[in-house]
């Protein structure tokens, strides 16, 4: 399980290794831990390096300080191996991870991890810039550091692991610099992670508790910032941490701080937030929101970013999508200004940092009793019925493009497209319908039912200059689709509607209006429309799919449920696959069966699984049929 853990990036060369450098060089890193243990192990990263990083050898030992000085408990140093080697080479983008090495290391415990570097760059480097610890760094394959060259930042290192009992966990923390701690006190372990750290190992109920700071200072939530933004790292510094039972979200400032529009991207920040709810929900990780705290007198402050400030925080304060609440912002908020911190904690007059004070006040602001819950998971606050329960067709708009079709529709990014990819129309085609094949994509399919079908689309269409498409049906003639507006937000909107023979089709969509943004496609005969991101996509180029209806619900299911978390399904067709959902839309079992199928399938639930649920059994032909259990 976690007991250190750091968020890694491409270190800004105004950061990385002072003279000699890394390769072929000594380095000596300070971290300390949260719970302690018997047995562990290092992981490393080479994850943002354009080259490949030789580590000759590793030791681990006791430090004598927190970083103040180099000198170790020389009698506690154990050498590490990887795979039963010393030595390890990491390709450029990927990671390390020792054997398991017996130490003994108390709660709070320093270690130092001394690393001997072979072949390494000192210009492209994995690393996390704020340590707020120093590092020493000496010439040559060495464990004597009197005289290193010192530097405040941590290079390649990743997380320290101990052989913990069943009952602990950890606790992640996404955040930027306040989390990172910015204006705490270098070598004395004084973030707001680490106060909370020290509370839960003094209070018997949660003394297992182990606290991951994955803050990055200037890190942003959607775009922009320093490191990869928090919208494409949480899988990787929040559900890829060992033992994580909790999760602290704690981040949006430096993104408010840049915006154009402060409620809008507050809007855009809660969107992620339930993403990452949700797929930790969907792992029975608990998920904790935290208040933005006040930056007014800051360069950040205007009234529009205040807006977006008190959008999310009010979210956080009333969502029933949480499993908890942290008040940041009361807590260190001036009472007769509660845009603004108390002038007590200010770090250097800067309005957005906090002081170790601060810090402090911050790491005592957090309830113990989150970390003793056992109630089940918070419950979804859209709560939509699971969206593979439509008889649909879904369509990631980006997989429409071809070398000879759709050239005009460019591919992006962005973290709340389903994907997180979408195309944005780059032509003007107003005076006429579309005749460049550049300016189309099309989707050809099955209706396996004469009647009416809806074409849907996720669409971003910021202002009425940019809000259309051209539509067509087989050889029909071409529409437009207009009055799309969003106001920069991505949503569905109906784009048409046809009554259609049984048989094969050919919807073709076009360019209209640049600047229009398509993100994906559902045609279906549900006149709804779809909710969040919608469905996965199941239609495949190669082969015309097909859209199913009512009509094939004429099989039937039995479903039996178990006091040991089981389902057992009995279909009078083979089943290819069977999912269970909680009523708030949470994927709770699955069992794919393969393409003969299975008639009879028994599937194990999460264990926080209680009735009512939803099972969503789908045939070898394609046909579904949903039943709720109460």
């Amino acid at each position: 399980m976690g007991t250190w853990g750091t968020a890694p990036q491409l270190v800004e060369s105004h950061n990385n290794p002072p003279s000699p450098g890394l390769g072929g060089n000594s380095l000596r890193q300070i971290v300390q831990v949260s719970i302690g243990g018997e047995t562990v192990r290092l992981k490393l990263t080479n994850e943002f390096s354009t080259g490949a990083t030789e580590i000759k050898a590793v030791e681990l030992a006791r430090a004598k300080t927190a970083g103040s000085s180099s000198e170790i408990d020389e009698t506690s140093t154990v050498s590490l191996t990887f795979g039963g080697k010393p030595s390890v080479t990491m390709a450029a983008g990927k990671t390390a991870v020792s054997d398991p090495v017996k130490l003994h290391l108390s709660n709070r415990e320093n270690v130092a991890i001394t690393i001997h570097y072979g072949n390494a760059s000192s210009t492209s480097v994995s690393g996390h810039p704020g340590s707020r610890t120093t590092s020493y760094l000496q010439a040559g394959n060495t464990t004597n550091f009197t005289g290193a060259k010192t530097t405040d930042h941590w290079y390649n290192i990743l997380a320290l692991e101990v052989l913990a009992p069943q009952q602990a966990g950890a606790v992640a923390i996404l955040g930027n610099s306040i989390t990172d701690g910015r204006g705490s006190t270098t070598n004395q372990q004084n973030r707001w992670a680490d106060v909370l750290s020290r509370r839960l190992l003094q209070n018997a109920a949660t003394s297992q508790v182990a606290v991951l700071n994955m803050g990055i200072g200037g890190n942003c939530v959607l775009s922009g910032g320093l490191g990869p933004t928090g919208s494409s790292r949480y899988q990787r510094d929040l559900l890829g941490q060992e033992g994580v039972k909790w999760i602290i979200l704690f981040e949006a400032v430096n993104d408010l701080g840049g915006s154009g529009n402060g409620v809008q991207t507050a809007q855009r920040i809660i969107e992620v937030y339930r993403r990452i709810i949700r797929a930790a929900h969907a792992k029975g990780i608990y998920v904790f929101g935290a208040t933005i705290t006040p930056f007014k007198n800051n360069s950040y402050y205007s009234a529009d970013h205040e807006k977006g400030r008190n959008t999310i925080n009010q979210w956080i304060r009333t969502t029933p999508m949480l499993d908890g609440r942290i008040d940041f912002a009361k807590a260190v908020c001036n009472p007769q200004d509660t845009a603004a911190l108390q002038s007590k904690f200010l770090f250097e007059n800067d309005w957005l940092h906090l002081n170790a004070q601060g810090y402090q006040a911050m790491g005592e602001a957090v309830d113990m009793n989150l970390f003793t819950i056992t109630a089940p998971l918070a419950t979804d606050e859209d709560a939509p019925d699971p969206q593979p329960d439509e008889k649909a067709l879904w369509i990631e708009a980006e997989t429409l493009v071809t070398p000879t079709c759709g050239t005009h529709f460019r591919n992006h990014q962005d973290a709340l497209a389903s994907g997180e990819q979408y195309v944005e129309s780059s032509s003007n085609v107003v005076n006429g319908a579309p005749v460049d094949s550049a300016d189309m994509v099309v989707v050809n399919f099955i209706a396996e039912e004469t009647t009416n079908y809806h074409v849907f689309g996720r669409v971003n269409c910021p202002t009425w200059d940019d809000d259309s498409y051209w539509l067509k049906m087989d050889n029909g003639e071409y529409a437009f689709a207009n009055g799309l507006c969003t106001n920069g937000a991505w949503e569905w909107k109906e784009l048409g509607n046809f009554q259609l023979q049984k048989g094969g089709h050919t919807l073709t969509v076009g360019c209209r209006e640049d600047g229009a943004k398509l993100d994906k496609l559902c045609i279906s005969t549900v006149s709804q429309l779809p909710v969040g991101l919608g469905g996965k996509d199941n239609y495949q180029q190669s082969t015309a799919a097909k859209i199913s209806t009512s009509q094939n619900e004429a099989f039937d299911v039995k479903v039996k449920t178990s006091k040991d978390s089981f389902v057992t399904v009995r279909s009078s067709r083979k089943l290819q696959r069977v999912d269970v959902y909680s009523l708030a839309g949470h994927r709770i079992g699955e069992q794919n069966c393969g393409t003969t199928g299975r008639s009879k399938v028994r599937l194990a639930l999460t264990k926080t699984t209680s009735t009512p649920f939803i099972v969503v059994c789908t045939a070898v032909d394609g046909s579904t049929i949903t039943r709720k259990i109460h």
